[in-house]
């Protein structure tokens, strides 16, 4: 095994209670097997219940998360008329349904009415909101890791990590730079050469063990403004980082990782990577 490089540091601990929607930055979090908890545990879905994102909803970047008592508040940037909608952190299992995120069909349970209400208001079509509960079983990518991985509502791993080296990097080679939460990371390290993740394998935060699987492939939602929902006029910064990640024809920022199933780590902690 190769010696560990000098030691790096946590600088952000973010959740996405709800996936798509906007993030709760932490100053600390407990670990589960499918990831930070409460990190995208609810989804919205249509009347078919397949799960939305901001990729063909670029209106779910107006709905903001505000952490509340043992839950979070929904509230939209621009529609004063709807009250503030809280949100438990889990769901009770009144009702039960099966919903699909990709390719994976995920036994959930239901939402309120009122939450239904609120967001098929927002986002002006009919949806609903579910929840993932522990009994759900939905496998991480098996062709890339052990059996029983598991992932929430993400879309396909329990962390994302990037850098703000990295983010530096591209920020210097756009005439407006982004903010990170373009790129929606669980994890934010400092201290590392910009594109160094792209090759951590094994690494540790608060000396616990996390792996890192492969680069995350980015989308057109890191082209959406999560002010305003507006998404810029020539794909920016996807047209700048495929000048120089793209790997296999895919727009790379941030890498995918899996974890321990239990734990507690906090802003600040010590990151540990080896090679």
């Amino acid at each position: 095994m190769s010696a560990p490089i000098a030691p790096l540091t946590l600088t952000g601990l973010f959740i996405y209670p709800v996936k798509s929607l906007g993030g709760i930055s932490l100053p600390a979090a407990e670990l589960t097997p499918q990831g930070l908890r409460h990190d995208r545990r609810w989804l919205i879905v249509d009347e078919r219940n397949r799960f939305l994102t901001q990729r063909e909803h670029a209106e779910m970047a107006l709905l903001t998360v505000e952490a509340a008592h043992n839950g979070f508040l929904l509230r939209h940037r621009q529609r004063p008329d709807l009250l503030p909608l809280y949100i438990p952190f889990a769901a009770e299992p009144d009702k039960t349904l099966f919903v699909t995120i990709w390719d994976d069909l995920v036994f959930a349970w239901r939402g309120t009415p009122a939450a239904d209400e609120w967001l098929s208001a927002a986002l002006g079509q009919p949806c609903k909101l579910v929840y993932m509960s522990d009994m759900a079983r939905r496998e991480c990518e098996p062709a890339l890791n052990p059996a029983g991985t598991l992932v929430s509502f993400a879309d396909g791993y329990p962390y994302l990590l990037a850098t703000e080296e990295s983010l530096a990097k591209l920020n210097a080679q756009l005439e407006e730079p982004v903010p990170m939460n373009r790129f929606r990371p669980n994890l934010v390290v400092s201290g590392a050469p910009a594109d160094a993740e792209m090759n951590w394998a094994a690494f540790q935060i608060a000396g616990q063990p996390f792996r890192a699987v492969r680069g995350c492939k980015r989308c057109i939602v890191t082209t959406i403004d999560q002010a305003t929902a507006e998404k810029h006029p020539t794909s920016e910064p996807l047209r700048t980082l495929a000048t120089y990640r793209k790997p296999d024809r895919k727009v790379i920022f941030g890498q995918n990782v899996t974890g321990p199933i239990s734990g507690r780590i906090q802003v600040g902690d010590s990151v540990v990577v080896e090679l």
